[in-house]
C-alpha cells in the first residue's frame, strides 16, 4: 500500500520508522532483530537510507591513497526483506548524488518487481565523490530532477528506448522537508519554493527533517500551506541517547537543539542521556498527536532500545 494511502485510510496516528543498512562486509542478522522489534508497533512502512560511494582517504606504506567505497549497500535487499518477510511496506530512499539516471532507472525497475510502491527521492548529501559520466551516462541533479524521473516512469516514459513499451510504473513519492531550512538556501521563502517544486514535480507527500521544538515543524507546516503545498507532511523526531550527538547532529543535519535539552544533556551522567532524550522525545510526540498530527515518523540508526522506551511511554 502507498505512504498516502495508509494516511487516508488510518483511524489512529501512524507511527513508522527509519533504519539505516549495516556497514560493508557487515550481516543483517542484527538489522532482521531491529525489524522484528519493531514490527510489533504494527508501523505502516518502514524507510531504508541509501547510501553512494565515497571518496575516502587511506595511508598506505606509499602515501595517502585516495579510494572509492561504498561503506553501507544493501538497502534493495533490506526493502525486500521488510516487504515481503515482514508485510511492512518498504520505503528505500533513491539519491541524486553517487548515481546516475540509468542506474536510478535499473534500481527503480528491481523495486517495481518486487512489488515495492514507495520511495523517497533526495539529493543526498555530499561526500566529496562524484561519479564520472560515461557512455552517455546522464545524472539527476537536484531531488526535483529525481522526482521528475520516476514521475516520468509512472508515465511509462523510461529511458531506454526498447523500454518505451514497458508498464508504466506506479511509485508513490516522498520528499525530505526542512522545518529549520536546508543549510544551503538563503532564506526559508526559497527553501518552501524548492520543496513546492518538488511537490508539483510529483511528490506526494513529505516527510521533514529532524527538529526538537515543535514550533518549528508547525510554522513550517504554515508556510507550505500558505505557499500551496497541500500534500501530508510527516513530522520527523529523533531521540538524542550520546552526548556527542549535541555537535553530530547540528553539524550533519543542521537542525538547533533547544538549550534547555542541550543543557540536560550535556551534565548528564552518559548512562541517563537516553532516558533524557526519551523524555524530551515523548513530549513532543504527545504535544505533536494532541495538536491533530496524524503521523510520527522516528529515525533510527540499528538500535530498538530509545524507542522502545519511548513507545512504553507513549502506548501505556
Amino acid at each position: 500500500m502507498k505512504v498516502v494511502e495508509h494516511l487516508a485510510k488510518a483511524t489512529k496516528p501512524l507511527i513508522s520508522f527509519e533504519i539505516i543498512p549495516p556497514l560493508r562486509g557487515g550481516n543483517v542478522q542484527g538489522l532482521m532483530a531491529l525489524i522484528e522489534d519493531l514490527a510489533k508497533y504494527d508501523p505502516p512502512f518502514i524507510d531504508t537510507t541509501s547510501h553512494g560511494s565515497q571518496a575516502i582517504y587511506e595511508e598506505t606504506p606509499t602515501g595517502i591513497e585516495r579510494k572509492v567505497k561504498r561503506k553501507r549497500p544493501g538497502t534493495l535487499g533490506i526493502c525486500a526483506l521488510i516487504q515481503n518477510k515482514y508485510n511492512i511496506d518498504a520505503v528505500p530512499h533513491v539519491l541524486c548524488i553517487g548515481f546516475t539516471r540509468e542506474e536510478t532507472e535499473d534500481f527503480l525497475i528491481e523495486l517495481k518487481y518486487l512489488g515495492i510502491d514507495n520511495v523517497l527521492a533526495i539529493r543526498g548529501d555530499e561526500n566529496g565523490f562524484r561519479k564520472p559520466l560515461k557512455y552517455g551516462r546522464t545524472a539527476n541533479t537536484y531531488a526535483v530532477d529525481l522526482v521528475s524521473q520516476i514521475a516520468d516512469m509512472n508515465r511509462g516514459r523510461y529511458l531506454e528506448d526498447e523500454l518505451l513499451d514497458a508498464e508504466p510504473s506506479s511509485f508513490c513519492v516522498g520528499v525530505a522537508g526542512y522545518p529549520e531550512k536546508h543549510f544551503e538556501a538563503p532564506n526559508m521563502a526559497t527553501d518552501i519554493r524548492h520543496t513546492k517544486a518538488k511537490v508539483d514535480a510529483g511528490s506526494e507527500y513529505i516527510v521533514t527533517q529532524m527538529f526538537f521544538d515543535n514550533q518549528s515543524y508547525f510554522g513550517y507546516t504554515e508556510a507550505c500551506k500558505a505557499a500551496g503545498i497541500e500534500v501530508p507532511i510527516i513530522p520527523g523526531i529523533k531521540i538524542i541517547t550520546t552526548k556527542r550527538q549535541l555537535k553530530s547532529i547540528p553539524s550533519k543535519f543542521a537542525c538547533d537543539i533547544p538549550s534547555e535539552l542541550a543543557d540536560e544533556v550535556a551534565a548528564a551522567k552518559q548512562g541517563h542521556v537516553t532516558e533524557i532524550g526519551v523524555e524530551w522525545a515523548y513530549k513532543q510526540a504527545e504535544d505533536l498527536l494532541n495538536r491533530g498530527v496524524p503521523s510520527l515518523h522516528f529515525y533510527l540508526m540499528q538500535s530498538s532500545r530509545a524507542i522502545n522506551m519511548l513507545m512504553a511511554k507513549l502506548n501505556p
